[in-house]
């Protein structure tokens, strides 16, 4: 699905579907082989750590069940399907599934959502606030797309699933294995099993506005000086007790404004992009070997599969975000940080010249301390 392969062009793509129209993409992946079985999945999901999820539908209800699972559990008489999230974060060859869209911003990328279903199996009508990319893995899927939905649309009532209480279908396809379906947000999308099969949903996340205001707002606070209050000198006589008049409200919104036209810096955007969903922690035991392993000759090192990264250039160097934290660093790294952020390997050789920049060094030691990367 990259731009040299027939029947997609990422411009096309990029000018006419994203965000803006689904998108068929036939035989994507030729001869695509599911990277992880359906048996597989099913044991991902009797972890503790592991979030999943099983939906059936019964008797006119759309029913949901929280994971872990036992096996009892994947024993059922109505139509269900599993769904188990970050499946990239477990799975090194779902990882992998992540270069069909490197030519997105890979902040953008939420994570690969794997879902396996009986014949029949769906979770109903709905719409996403994301755009997906659902490749089918094993066996066969039929999607219809509907019409555009927004907060305002009619769901069912239900404390935890948002299934649509109208669908108006415009479209269908029947997915075969390496098939793609793109859906951008708000477009309505329900999918059913044709016989068991299995979907691979690659997630794109979008920060809200108001979580974007908000960011904003808290680091242009940290930069006002809170002994700067309103002002209003050359104002006019009072005519009417107690009014707040227009020209003090006028007075008003131009200092706000010429608050709001402050300059500040624009880390808040890369802190909240890359904020992880799940934790990503490293013990103090863990972060000390690793630094052992890195300083004595670590046999590679790659970002961790559940890191979010980022970075942003500046006139005095390079801003990085690693799962919501922020350092500055001098230009110098950003060979090693591209090549880490495009999924590449560090090897011996490679790496050896890294640790011997002190830049490059502290840069490295930063991205292992924030759960940035991985250490062999």
């Amino acid at each position: 699905m990259n731009a040299g392969e027939p029947g997609f062009d990422r411009e096309t793509f990029l000018a006419q579907y994203w965000q803006r129209k689904p998108l068929l993409i036939r035989n994507a992946i030729d001869a695509f082989a599911t990277p992880l079985p359906a048996d597989e999945l099913a044991g991902l999901a009797l972890e503790d750590d592991i979030e999943s999820r099983i939906i059936e539908y019964r008797e006119g209800q759309w029913l949901l069940c929280h994971g872990p699972f036992v096996e009892e559990d994947f024993r059922r008489d109505c139509p269900w399907t599993l769904l188990v999230q970050a499946v990239d974060h477990y799975v090194p060859a779902v990882a992998q599934l992540r270069s069909l869209v490197k030519f997105l911003p890979s902040w953008r990328l939420d994570d690969v959502m794997v879902s396996y279903a009986v014949d029949g199996g769906s979770v109903g009508p709905h719409y996403d606030n994301y755009d997906v990319f659902l490749l089918q893995g094993e066996g066969e899927r039929r999607w219809q797309l509907g019409q555009f939905c927004h907060a305002g649309s009619p769901l069912l009532p239900h404390d935890e699933l948002r299934i649509l209480r109208d669908f108006n279908r415009t479209t269908e396809y029947v997915l075969g294995p390496g098939d793609i379906l793109y859906v951008p947000p708000g477009i309505a999308h329900w999918g059913v099993a044709q016989g068991e099969c299995t979907t691979f949903s690659i997630g794109f996340r979008a920060p809200r506005i108001n979580d974007m205001v908000s960011r904003w707002a808290d680091s242009l606070l940290e930069q006002l000086d809170p002994e700067v209050f309103y002002s209003d000198s050359h104002t006019e006589p009072v005519t009417r007790a107690g009014e707040i008049r227009p020209r003090d409200l006028e007075r008003a919104r131009a200092q706000v404004q010429a608050a709001l036209d402050t300059d500040t810096d624009s880390h808040w955007f890369g802190a909240l992009v890359t904020e992880p969903r799940y934790a990503c922690d490293t013990s103090e035991d863990e972060l000390a070997g690793a630094r052992v392993l890195l300083a004595s000759g670590a046999g590679a090192v790659a970002l961790a599969p559940a890191a979010r990264v980022a970075w942003q250039q500046e006139q005095a160097g390079v801003v990085v975000f690693v799962n919501g934290e922020v350092s500055s660093f001098d230009e110098s790294v950003l060979d090693c940080l591209m090549a880490l952020c495009a999924g590449d390997q560090l090897a011996v050789s490679v790496l050896a010249d890294h640790l011997a920049r002190p830049e490059t060094a502290s840069l490295l030691d930063y991205l292992l301390e924030t759960g940035g990367i991985y250490v062999e």
